[in-house]
């Protein structure tokens, strides 16, 4: 942000629109650059001709944002119908998602199941009880007038009576843990949101002072052939697994990387269970080699550690001990040229730096609204969290790629484990205990993809949640005999686990999930309008300064993050106590849209027609499209559709109460429920 920003309040600054329209008729017009007329014109008795002129084209600018709102507002009714008819396609269809694993009756999904049944149950009985007059609109009932209804001589009919003992049993039983587990969450709501807080003070204060992490010494220019200077031994390793939508890219991003070739090896790691996978990959590895570049394919028989596994298998080759520094990146990540040589500095003369990790950008995130909510979190993530603790801690969980590690770093915290899916977390907290200091470079950037469908990313969020408490457990031991100091020891186990990895996914669903429907059917417990309201829009208003386009999005935000908070809790719970998903490892989807054509072009290329003279490559990827093509499909999510109509049923009864914030909040954190719950919020699949 530059300084003129920051001068928006002074008295010098311009005024008006600087715009003219020219139009001929409403479909052509054009704009062009005006100075827009001031307070002191239209103060001034004198008005020239040409502020008339500039009052005219200003009521057609007026006028044509009418006509677009119009529009907008003509759209709602096709927008609507193709909701409806994108529904009646989900329930026609059948396909959840229980499909695949053919879990029907999960703990957790039986619980929100009763939940509901419950409160449909009671809204019915509320319903009835409203009707015969019992208007309970303040929280605090009077206890004297509840101790007259004790009396059975006080009501009138059997269900007056009924009701009566339902409401002491509320106020005597039901109201009083309840408020406290309410009180509990709002505490931990508020340490959360005073942690969110800090770390967006810790991202201002390092723009103003404008801190970043600098290189001791800047590389001499290749293209100069000037080759003198710190250019170590680089190996770059891709890992992949069946991503044949996007391995073209990244091997060609990698090898076009800008350092010595006698400098670097690349090991493109494939651990494709699918034959024709295997070849087109094998042969573009085949094709950069022919070019002279130094590059090697691997291919594991037993692939046993996903990910991890490939990792530890590649780095036991005997050749790896001539290299100094490892960079990594995943299959649908693409470097830059400049990207070595913006990282790999950084480590000269600093023996105690272990990792250097560089920012994601993404080349999908305006692709639907689902991109575009990802990308709010995942610039937060970068810009504030991982920038902050790179900073002021010099420790920050790995990003498992777009990073440069250094080989001894990697060796004494224990190489890659297979212990959890979070192998890149793992591998951080050991260095982190072995006195490894991580540098972030949020200026460095390197492109990649987000997940389209709701599928691909509520699997992806499942991984990412359920191995950071797989993790907790165990390397607490190992935290607590470390040699760091105390107050690193308190960062990682109450900041950087229970607050950021457990706390989190832990009230945000039980907060606004659980509590808050129950306290609309036992209303005696009570929730504040500022934790229901203020302080979340407060949060996500936070959340959103670092992608500051994206702010016409904070309210579908902040419904989405709770929303996506059932998916967190439950992968949360999962490896907290090691329960059968927290383990499952999904390779996430891609769909390659910043290459286009690729696959088409590797059939075509000349190299390949000559390295691949038996198999029909051009028929291999054909049936390899159509198989594709028949997996995916959109789905219909149980537990979310199940949480959407609790949480109407609750915004139904608190009309009964007349509580108008909750209300609110109720109705379109359901309905965000349900358009998740019918999987209308991503990529959409053709029929």
């Amino acid at each position: 942000m530059t300084a003129s920003s920051f001068n928006w309040w002074r008295s010098d600054s311009h005024h008006g629109t600087p715009v003219v329209v020219k139009m001929e008729n409403p479909n052509n017009w054009s704009m062009v650059e005006l100075q827009s007329p001031t307070e002191d014109d239209f103060l001034n008795d004198n008005v020239s001709k040409g502020h008339n002129k500039n009052a005219k084209q200003l009521t057609w600018v007026l006028l044509l944002k009418a006509h677009r709102a119009a529009g907008c507002i003509t759209s709602i009714a096709p927008a609507t119908f193709f909701l409806a008819s994108a529904v009646r396609r989900r329930l026609s269809a059948g396909r959840t998602d229980t499909e695949k694993t053919g879990k029907t009756g999960s703990r957790f999904y039986l619980f929100i199941k009763i939940f509901l049944l419950v409160s449909i149950i009671l809204l019915i009985f509320e319903i009835f009880a409203y009707l015969k007059g019992w208007h309970f609109r303040a929280p605090d009932l009077d206890l004297g007038y509840l101790y007259l209804l004790k009396d059975g001589f006080s009501v009138k009919g059997l269900f007056d009576w009924v009701y009566s003992r339902w409401v002491w049993i509320r106020v005597g039983y039901l109201a009083p843990p309840l408020q406290v587990l309410a009180n509990a969450c709002i505490y931990l709501f508020l340490i959360q949101s005073l942690d969110r807080l800090v770390l967006c003070l810790g991202c201002f204060w390092i723009r103003f002072k404008r801190i970043k992490p600098v290189p001791k010494e800047r590389l001499p220019d290749l293209e100069s052939g000037d080759n003198e200077g710190f250019f170590p031994m680089v190996l770059v390793q891709i890992p992949m697994c069946n991503e044949k939508e996007v391995y073209q890219q990244s091997i060609g991003a990698v090898c076009n990387l800008n350092w010595p070739k006698s400098k670097i090896l690349i090991q493109v790691l494939d651990d494709s269970d699918d034959p024709t996978t295997q070849l087109l990959i094998k042969d573009e590895v085949h094709k950069w080699k022919n070019e002279g570049v130094n590059i090697v394919y691997r291919h594991r028989v037993i692939r046993d550690g996903y990910k991890a596994g490939n990792l530890k298998s590649a780095m036991n080759c005997g050749y790896v001990k001539d290299y100094e520094f490892v960079a990594i990146f995943d299959a649908d990540f693409q470097p830059n040229p400049d990207f070595l040589r913006k990282t790999v500095p950084h480590f000269k003369d600093n023996e105690e730096l272990g990792l250097v990790q560089a920012r994601w950008s993404f080349v999908n995130r305006d692709e639907n609204l689902l991109t575009r909510l990802q990308h709010v979190n995942l610039a937060f993530h970068f810009e504030v969290e991982q920038q902050v603790n790179g900073i002021f801690l010099n420790f920050f969980g790995f990003n498992g790629t777009a990073g440069v590690w250094r080989i001894k770093a990697l060796e004494e915290s224990g190489g890659w484990l297979e212990r959890t899916t979070v192998e890149d977390m793992d591998i951080a907290v050991r260095a982190h205990l072995h006195g490894w200091k991580m540098i972030f470079l949020n200026d460095v950037e390197c492109q990649c993809e987000l997940p389209e469908s709701y599928e691909a990313y509520r699997k992806q969020q499942h991984r990412w949640h359920s191995g950071p408490m797989q993790l907790f457990r165990l390397c607490l031991p190992d935290i607590i005999k470390s040699k760091i100091s105390i107050w690193k020891k308190a960062n990682i186990i109450f900041l950087f686990f229970l607050l950021r990895k457990l706390i989190l996914p832990f009230y945000s669903f039980t907060l606004f999930c659980i509590i808050l429907p129950m306290t609309m059917f036992v209303p005696e417990a009570t929730l504040p309008a500022w934790v229901v309201c203020y302080v979340p829009a407060t949060m996500s208003i936070l959340s959103i300064l670092p992608s500051p386009k994206a702010f016409p999005f904070l309210v579908p935000y902040l419904l989405f993050e709770n929303t996506m908070s059932v998916t967190k809790f439950n992968a949360m719970i999962s490896g907290l106590f090691q329960l059968g998903s927290a383990y499952e490892w999904v390779v996430t989807k891609k769909s390659g849209r910043s290459s286009e054509g690729d696959l088409v072009s590797l059939v075509e290329s000349k190299e390949i027609q000559q390295a691949v003279s038996e198999p029909d490559l051009e028929k291999l990827e054909a049936e390899l499209k159509e198989k594709e093509k028949k997996k995916k499909h959109n789905r219909i999510y149980t537990k979310e559709l199940m949480l959407a109509f609790l949480l109407l049923t609750a915004s139904a009864r608190s009309l009964l109460s007349a509580q108008g914030i909750h209300f609110y909040f109720l109705l379109f954190q359901g309905l965000s429920f349900l358009l998740v719950g019918f999987d209308l919020i991503g990529e959409q699949i053709a029929s």
